[in-house]
């Protein structure tokens, strides 16, 4: 009988508090997190991820690793999302997470109603994008989940060709991106419709040698965007980042 392999334990939660929110578009808010917990924390590069520990009726317990997840002591799972922290403003012991909103989610319905002063904890960060020297392009592709982390990226990279392909639901979810780039949104309330512009965007895209590629969003969109590069068009594994940040239907 063979154990399962135990994961590496993640850092430890730091207890913190909402600050305030702020509307980001119709369809994304930003929850301001501060706390004196913060001393230390530090974002060392773009696209970064953090687990938010969400409060379950106003109340927040910190849980415990069990080896492969994060438990309550009395076995129950905590309700865990894995966000990116758009942006660390340590002198002010902030951090802001921007959440998509959406009719149902446990963080949507969070982001809404969070109220100054409200418990919340975040343990963190994940690895962040490590940004290649040598790249002489970046095409960055991802739906309203990734803009966090697209603005992100937008603001470390270097002055080079950048292309970014974003889908969105609607014409308000359209955000400033705070930079001058080659930009296409597409807009559309069909899934379905989105992903196949979003794979038509990339069909169209010249992958030279020195490119680097960044992708983000639902998974079975970013599994279709990972058979196109790595399969139909052999673009180099290691040129390409491509993480499904949600599941459809869940």
């Amino acid at each position: 009988m063979t154990s399962l392999r135990q994961r590496r334990e993640p850092p430890a939660f730091r207890l913190l508090e909402v600050k305030r929110t702020e509307v980001v578009s119709p369809y994304m808010q930003r929850v301001i997190l501060g706390g004196s917990a913060l001393e230390g924390f530090m974002l060392d590069g773009p696209a970064a991820s953090i687990r938010v520990l969400l409060p379950t009726q106003g109340e927040l317990a910190i849980p415990v690793w069990a080896g492969n997840e994060f438990l309550n002591r009395d076995g129950s799972r905590p309700i865990i999302r894995t966000l990116t922290p758009r942006r660390l403003v340590a002198q002010m012991q902030e951090l802001h997470v921007d959440v998509v909103l959406h009719e149902e989610g446990v963080a949507s319905s969070w982001a809404r109603s969070a109220q100054s002063g409200s418990p919340v904890a975040i343990s963190g960060p994940g690895r962040a994008y490590t940004i290649d020297p040598d790249a002489d392009a970046f095409v960055l592709v991802g739906d309203e989940s990734a803009i966090p982390a697209i603005c992100q990226l937008l603001e470390y990279l270097p002055t080079v060709p950048i292309t970014v392909h974003i889908a969105a639901r609607h014409d308000d979810a359209v955000v400033d991106l705070h930079r001058d780039v080659a930009k296409t949104w597409h807009v559309t309330s069909d899934r379905s419709t989105a992903d196949e512009q979003l794979i038509a965007a990339i069909s169209r895209i010249d992958l030279g040698s020195h490119m680097r590629f960044w992708a983000a969003g639902e998974a079975a969109t970013m599994q279709r965007i990972r058979k196109y590069l790595f399969a139909e068009r052999s673009f180099p594994r290691s040129q390409a980042v491509v993480r499904g940040y949600w599941k459809r239907d869940r």
